[in-house]
């Protein structure tokens, strides 16, 4: 039998651009439906240090929880952002789907956890969303009820090409460093290398998110990076060092568009400054790159033993 001709897929644009206020009430909307997904998986996942069981990845299609264990099985949870569905799966071949359109918070609240229910899955949270100024419970919320596919998509595809660049950049460290992971309580796509070194008690800050939560996060020093939609008008890159060093602030970073952020205490360049640079790529290393040296250069971090050097490494890159 011939085969069916099936037409070019349209081409992937790597780094397409996403201005902010174009999907506010979408991007408030899908913020607390991936905490909704990210607290099934908090609920279910043993602890795992600095709470790395908690957030979603970047998956060939949207984010996932990837595999969770439930029982002698696993279950997993995938925002497709290409299809538009919620997909939960279970490791015993069972599958339910919730579509990804215009409704209430609570609506997808419900819907996600009669899924759940509907493949045997029973899940407790607390139904009351984090890091957010405006906290009504998951039930309750039917003020946040956008949804936009097609900027939606757009995110993903900004969220593909920058945990493509986080890999690479983690993969030039030997010390303890966290995966590429989506953080839902901010809604960023981070990375995080760790000195070995113990850190101060954190002070907490972050908006109905208990101190304890913060404390386990920084629990040690560290030097963190990544991507989230705000600070600027097409979102921001961001770097950090707990505890700050002295002079951190006052350090040489690149590329010319970056700057540091006295209110936030970090440095920030713009998506925008990546998007249109003749290679977005080399930039943004640019910037991950000049950024922990920042960090591990003021605070004497042993970048000897921590980085890797090693040509063989390297050959394969």
């Amino acid at each position: 039998m011939p085969r069916t001709h099936q037409p070019p897929s349209p081409a992937f644009e790597a780094w397409p651009a996403a201005p902010l206020d174009e999907w506010t009430a979408t991007r408030e909307t899908l913020h607390r439906w991936t905490q909704i997904v990210g607290k099934i998986r908090l609920a279910r996942a043993p602890m795992v240090n600095h709470w790395w069981q908690v957030p979603l990845y970047v998956s060939a299609r949207g984010l996932t929880t990837s595999a969770v264990p439930y029982g002698e099985g696993t279950f997993e949870m995938e925002f497709d952002f290409r299809d538009h569905q919620l997909r939960v799966r279970s490791s015993d071949g069972g599958e339910r789907r919730v579509a990804l359109e215009p409704k209430p918070v609570a609506a997808f609240y419900r819907e996600t956890l009669a899924a759940l229910e509907a493949l045997g899955i029973e899940v407790a949270i607390r139904p009351v969303p984090v890091e957010v100024e405006s906290a009504v419970p998951f039930p309750e919320d039917t003020e946040h009820a956008s949804y936009q596919p097609d900027e939606v998509h757009r995110f993903w595809r900004q969220l593909t090409s920058v945990q493509r660049v986080l890999t690479e950049f983690r993969s030039g460290f030997v010390g303890k460093a966290s995966p590429v992971h989506f953080f839902w309580g901010a809604m960023d796509l981070a990375v995080t290398r760790f000195s070995g070194r113990p850190a101060p008690p954190h002070p907490g800050g972050a908006p109905n998110l208990p101190r304890r939560v913060m404390v386990e996060a920084y629990s040690h020093e560290v030097s963190s990076c990544g991507f989230w939609p705000g600070g600027s008008a097409e979102g921001s890159f961001y770097s950090y060092a707990y505890p700050e060093p002295a002079d951190f602030a006052r350090y040489p970073v690149r590329p010319p568009a970056a700057a540091y952020d006295a209110e936030a205490g970090e440095f920030l360049l713009p998506y925008e400054a990546v998007r249109t640079a003749d290679d977005p790529d080399r930039v943004l290393m640019d910037f991950l790159r000049s950024t922990y040296e920042a960090a591990a250069e003021c605070a004497r971090w042993d970048r000897e033993a921590l980085e890797i050097r090693d040509e063989r490494f390297v050959a394969h890159r």
